[in-house]
């Protein structure tokens, strides 16, 4: 088959866009994927492509690839879609969130009430350390084409001022919180970020900041979710989840709930591996 040089994708927005294997391979690398691998991934790859051809259906198919080479491999390229099984109610991303900052040495507290002068405030994650207070709104979408435009930060901003005017009527030296966070599991529009910038809202989506976004701190930390498994059911991660069990990590700490799955012993074993392999999976970030 040929390069395919001219071979044009639909991405998950609708958008029409040439295809460049060079991608491909650059999301396999950042996986933790062998070169040797990586080439045998693309060498199959190409002879299953063609013109209109989805995102998600290459993504799809070069995850199967994997699968069949490298579990563990295909378990960390999973990591982007992995993010939307969390759903759909948010709660378990909200939790997510919580892990990664709890590992920087925060303190977490999830769906904290909190008064403003208006009104009060749920608060989906609140973050203290012994200099500062963040508190975020965590915006979870299961359609990877779905953004946050500039609607977000601006309702956001709106009840974040709403607490911070209380509390500074309150005790000036003390104001509730010195950071406002909103993080997304997708993308902010154009709009949204340089709106966020202009107000001094912080943003975290899966590629925002740079070099220390969402999939970068997973990296770094090896706080994985444990919808990366490929070796759990979707039923088997729904009854996790719904028990709160968000990260790997959770699960090679207190392996309680897989008890209760009715799996054989050699399979518990299995899926323990898998997450203990995943975890110990760090890359420093940038």
């Amino acid at each position: 088959m040929s390069t395919k040089k001219n071979l044009y994708i639909i991405k998950a927005s609708g958008e029409k866009v040439k295809f460049s294997m060079d991608k491909v391979a650059a999301s396999l690398k950042k996986a933790g994927t062998e070169d040797s691998l990586i080439h045998t991934v693309l060498q199959k790859l190409k002879n299953e492509l063609y013109d209109g051809i989805t995102t998600r259906e290459v993504y799809n198919r070069a995850f199967n690839i994997l699968k069949e080479k490298n579990s563990y491999s295909a378990s960390r390229y999973k990591l982007k879609r992995a993010i939307y099984e969390l759903g759909p109610t948010g709660f378990p991303f909200e939790k997510f969130i919580g892990a990664i900052f709890r590992h920087t040495g925060f303190s977490i507290q999830i769906g904290k009430i909190m008064q403003g002068k208006c009104v009060k405030h749920e608060v989906d994650v609140v973050a203290t350390n012994h200099k500062e207070t963040f508190i975020m709104e965590c915006k979870f979408h299961s359609d990877p084409g779905k953004f946050c435009d500039v609607k977000t930060p601006l309702y956001i901003h709106s009840r974040f001022t709403d607490i911070f005017n209380f509390s500074h009527e309150k005790d000036p030296a003390h104001p509730a919180f010195n950071e406002g966070w909103v993080v997304t599991n997708t993308r902010f529009s154009h709009d949204a970020i340089q709106y966020s910038k202009c107000i001094g809202l912080n943003l975290l989506s899966w590629d925002l900041p740079k070099g220390n976004a969402l999939k970068d701190r997973i990296d770094h930390t090896g706080l994985y979710p444990i919808t990366v498994s490929t070796l759990l059911t979707q039923r088997e991660k729904q009854f996790l989840l719904s028990r709160d069990v968000v990260l790997c990590k959770e699960l090679t700490e207190d392996n309680f709930y897989l008890d209760h799955l009715d799996i054989s012993g050699e399979r518990k074993a299995r899926i323990l591996l898998e997450m203990k392999e995943l975890c110990h999976f760090k890359k420093p970030l940038k």
